[in-house]
Order: C-alpha cells, then structure tokens, then sequence
C-alpha cells in the first residue's frame, strides 16, 4: 500500500509543470550561477526577478539556498547530459527541461516521501490503513499543498524535511517491547527509519538532518526546528545517558553540517556567516519591520488567511477545520499530538504576524503551509470513529479539497494578486473552458500582464504531460485520471491482502 500511495502522489506532483515566477527564479538564478559561473552572484540573471538581494555591488538569491543546492544533484548532470547530445541548456526548452526536473528532485520526491510517513506515522498510533490512507492523501491532494508541490519554491521542501524529523523524533521515544504498551498489532515500522548501525545514531542523525535542512530550504522552520530537537532530547533522557549521548550527539552533528553549509554560503555572499540574504533584500521596505518583516499577530489577517476568498486556508481545504479535533483524539502518540500542534500555531501565527502575510501570487496562505501535514496527522482518527454518516461528510469535504487543488494545478499553481477572488475570478472559469496551464512567466523573464493571460498573446511556459502527448483542453488530464483508477485499484488490492496491512 505504501507503493501505491507513494507512486500515487509523486505522478500527481510530476504531471504538472508550472513555469516560472519571481520566487522559483529567484532559487533557480541561483542553480544557473553554480552551475554556469561557478558563483553564488546571479548578476548575469537578477532581471528574471523581483526577489534578490543586493550586496557590494552584487545580485544574490534572497531565498534560503537549500533547494538550490539539493537541485545540483541533477541539473549538473542533466545540463552536461544536454551539451553533450548537442543541445542547448540555456534555449527556453532547455531551462524548462532543467527546472522541470529540479523541482521533481527537490519538492515532488521529498513531498510524496513526506505523505508516506504521514500514513506509517498514522498506522503507528493504531489507525486503521484506510484511515491513514485518509489522512495521507487528504494532505497530498485537498490541501494546497499539492500545488505547491508542483513549483520551484521551498514551503512544500520544508514540510516535508520537517515531517520526516518529526517521525525520527518520535520513533527515539517509541515504546519498546515490554514497556507495558502492547502496540504490537497496530504498530507500522517507520521503514524510512531504520537504523544502519545504531538505531539511536540512525534516529538522531535524521532528526538533525532533516529539521537542519528544512531550516537551510526555508528560514522560518528553525523554531520548528528546535522545538523538534527538544522534544528529540526529552525522548534521549530516557533511554540512559550513554544511549542518550549517542542520539544527541548524532542530531547535533547533523545540525551542525547544516548550520555549516548555510553558514559559510553566507560568509561567502555577505562576507559574514550570520547574515541572513533578507538583511539585504531589494525593493521590500516592509522587511525592515520587526524581525524581517515579522511583527504581532492580527485578528484581521489571521480571518484572512483562514476564511477570506482571497488567500483563505479553508475554503481551499474545508476538511482542515475537523483536524484538530483528531489532533486531541491521539491517544496512542504520546506527546506528538502536543507537538503537531504547536507547530501549526506557530506556522499560523507566523502568518498572520508577516507584512507581506499575503505572499504574493499564491493560492491560499504559503507561509502556513508546512503546519500542514501536522494538521492532517488528526484526520485518521476521526475517518476511524466516524460513522457511516460521517465518514460521507469527510469524504465529500476531501472531495472539495482535491477538486480546489487540482484547479490550481491544471491552471496556475500561483494565481496573481491582482485577482481578489482567484477561484471564481480565474481558475474555475478557465478550468471550465478547457483553457489550461496559463502561465506564460518562464525561468528567464516574468510574462505579460496576468490579466491578458487568457488572450494567449505569448506562448504558454506551464504544461501538463498529457499535453505533450499532443492532447488538448480536458483531454490533457485523462493520462492523471487512468493513472488514478489505476492506483485506486491497486491500494483496493493492497488494502484486502493482510499480509499488506502492517509491516513489521
């Protein structure tokens, strides 16, 4: 099931391609200047985009650069690959080619393995496969989580980095055989996670890596960070100061090398290992308030992110609003219902504290999304206890979810500002006519006025695979959808063989 559930969400991330946009062309300038000059300076390609920061006479990315770097262990292969087939890396089909696949390395991959722990996670803490099959898929498809897996930016990267450290931090405290809690039948082994010599090194190194990198990938997660290392700690406090000295002393290791990485990209650019690319950002007065941009929370903008037609989470994703009544339901987690919701106030409230709270072209609040596979960890319980009546309402509420996402993703994955009610505005009424994949903003220039999109007067820099198939309109979905019955029928099967249920 676990297969299934993987090639499931990694097809449905990898069929679409969104083009550019000032946030992915500000992380992708980045991968052209390491790859063709050798440099961390994007001056030959700052032009491409409004998101840059200026430094002794200097363009830079003013993104965190995680992305970029992971990106490098395939565009470097690829662009040789293109040079020596004769081709041209830098035509706009070759930049397609290689962004297209950046962003499956760097987001569809960590984001479909990060709904694949969601379900063993879920199995774990005694949900039944199709319970945590609920919750896995509600996260990857009805939350827009799921377009933003389909784009070159880091919020989709980061929750995933950070779900995997969560599942490490958990597994260090998980109960073991004789401690009095019998999970043995309910209990999925977090197969991601085992141990190569050490269990404790294995669990801990993870933990520090993945929360590391989600932090080097997108800044904000460093409180998430550093709530899922002390609760990494408590966990180490129990087994022993010898075991817990091991499982410290790996996550600190793998902290560091992040640390290390971010920090001497940093002295390299800025000429100081603490200085942050947002301290020289270009063209954003509000990030001079507070700390970048990061004020107090507002009643007004928290209604905004949550309920508005504009950038609101749940009218996106209305199954949201049950989750933390499973949150409170996980009886089985210990404290990680605790710590899933902790991290979704901070990531809300994060939001409603930002200036620019809105996040420019977006479809729903961005800056929130990594709470979200921590919200959707409380659906299995509740598909478990629900009632036939119930469980139709949930279903139907997911049905919502996937329908909101899959406008996004066959239209524009970021829809601009300038529409106040982007749903009703763009993307249903281009979905209905058939008019897909908008986006005319490539990785080297912004695109036309979004308000003339639909007249088609540039060539279109977004595509789904059914189109290169030479299919048009609705038809270019038809490949997604035989490729979800296909899938639904595979984790029917899965689902019926016992052997499948549970893996030990």
């Amino acid at each position: 099931m676990r297969r299934a559930l993987f090639f499931l969400l990694f097809v449905s991330y990898a069929y679409f391609y969104q083009g550019g946009g000032w946030g992915q062309n500000s992380r992708f300038n980045l991968v052209r200047a390491m790859t063709i000059d050798r440099s961390f300076q994007i001056d030959p390609y700052h032009q491409s985009t409004g998101d840059k920061a200026f430094s002794n006479g200097h363009y830079y990315s003013d993104k965190a650069p995680g992305q970029a770097f992971m990106a490098l262990l395939i565009v470097e292969p690829a662009r040789r690959a293109i040079l020596l087939a004769g081709g041209d890396a830098e035509t706009f089909e070759g930049l397609a080619l290689l962004s297209y696949l950046a962003t499956l390395l760097t987001v569809s991959l960590t984001t479909a393995v990060a709904g694949v722990v969601l379900f063993d996670l879920a199995r774990t803490w005694g949900a039944t496969s199709g319970g945590a099959l609920f919750a896995a898929t509600a996260f990857g498809l009805a939350t827009p989580i799921w377009p933003l897996a389909t784009i070159f930016i880091g919020h989709a990267l980061s929750a995933a980095c950070l779900v995997l450290a969560f599942a490490a931090a958990w597994a260090i405290g998980e109960p073991h055989e004789g401690s009095g809690y019998d999970c043995a039948h309910h209990r999925a082994r977090l197969t991601l996670l085992r141990p190569v010599v050490h269990r404790e090194v294995a669990l801990g190194l993870t933990v520090g890596l993945a929360a590391g990198w989600a932090t080097v990938s997108e800044f904000p997660a460093a409180v998430p960070a550093v709530v899922l290392a002390l609760w990494t700690i408590s966990h180490a406090a129990t087994h022993g100061l010898r075991r817990a000295a091991r499982i410290v002393g790996a996550m600190t290791a793998g902290a560091l090398l992040c640390a290390v990485v971010l920090m001497t990209y940093q002295y390299i650019c800025f000429g100081s290992p603490f200085h942050l690319a947002y301290s020289s950002e270009q063209g954003f007065d509000g990030m001079q308030q507070g700390l970048f941009g990061v004020t107090w929370p507002r009643l007004s903008t928290t209604r905004a992110i949550l309920l508005s037609e504009y950038r609101g989470l749940l009218p996106l994703a209305p199954l949201l609003v049950a989750a933390p009544f499973g949150l409170a339901r996980m009886r089985h987690a210990g404290g990680a219902a605790l710590i899933a919701g902790v991290i979704v106030f901070y990531y809300v409230t994060l939001n409603a504290s930002y200036h620019y709270w809105e996040g420019g072209w977006s479809f729903g609040p961005r800056h929130l999304s990594p709470a979200l596979p921590f919200l959707c960890l409380g659906l299995a319980p509740l598909w478990d206890r629900a009632r036939q009546v119930g469980r139709a309402a949930l279903l139907l509420l997911w049905i919502w979810g996937v329908a909101m996402s899959l406008l996004a993703v066959t239209v524009m994955a970021q829809p601009p500002a300038s529409f106040t009610r982007p749903v009703r505005e763009l993307l249903w009424p281009a979905f209905r006519d058939g008019d897909l994949a908008l986006s005319t903003q490539t990785f080297v220039h912004h695109g036309s006025d979004p308000g003339r999109w639909r007249l088609h007067q540039e060539p279109r820099a977004a595509w789904n695979l059914g189109m290169k198939l030479g299919l048009t309109g609705h038809a270019s979905l038809v490949p997604l959808f035989l490729t979800w019955t296909a899938c639904a029928f595979w984790l029917r099967v899965a689902h019926r063989r016992p052997h499948l249920r549970v893996r030990t």
